[in-house]
């Protein structure tokens, strides 16, 4: 198992794939990290599979 946010590094050595997307929704993809970006757009559309700043709900005492 790998853990990187490389994504050169994850093209050229995994062949599978676990992804924890949207609302903590896990995809599982067979393939290298291209493909499974591919598939994602192919999936979400364009403007689905950008990345999303994740926002907090603030600290409150």
């Amino acid at each position: 198992m790998v853990i990187s946010h490389d994504r050169w590094f994850l093209d050229r050595i995994v062949t599978h794939i676990l992804a924890a997307e949207g609302d903590s929704k896990w995809t599982f993809f067979d393939g290298n990290y291209q493909e499974y970006e591919a598939g994602k757009r192919k999936r979400l559309g364009e403007e689905g599979a950008k990345p999303k700043r994740i926002r907090y709900k603030p600290i409150s005492r």
